[in-house]
């Protein structure tokens, strides 16, 4: 096991995800965030089924960086409720497990 997490986000619209994948990369909270287009999700939201066209991130981080994550996502994000839900990365190459550690340690915001 290691530290590393991965984490999936749902987004409004492919600007709304690039502001926040951009915002999470640029603090060094995720090493990398994948933007995934063409997302069609369907959810309970106020009684009623919902369908919508979203756009997904997959962020690579580590779980000391989660707390950080989430507090930058509700201040960037439209959703009342987004999705943010975090999943351990159990084996990796070890060299990108290691690049993901190196890139979101706390020391390297110090230095943008």
């Amino acid at each position: 096991m290691t530290d590393c997490i991965v984490v999936f986000i749902t987004a409004s619209s492919r600007d709304e995800g690039r502001r926040i994948a951009r915002a999470l990369v640029e603090n060094r909270l995720c090493a990398c965030v994948n933007i995934v287009d063409g997302v069609s999700s369907l959810f309970w939201w106020e009684g009623e089924v919902q369908e919508e066209g979203e756009v997904l991130l997959v962020c690579k981080s580590t779980k000391d960086q989660f707390s950080p994550i989430e507090t930058l996502v509700r201040k960037l994000h439209s959703y009342t409720v987004p999705e943010l839900i975090a999943l351990p990365v159990v084996e990796g190459f070890e060299e990108y497990l290691n690049w993901i550690s190196k890139e979101t340690q706390t020391v390297n915001r110090d230095q943008k």
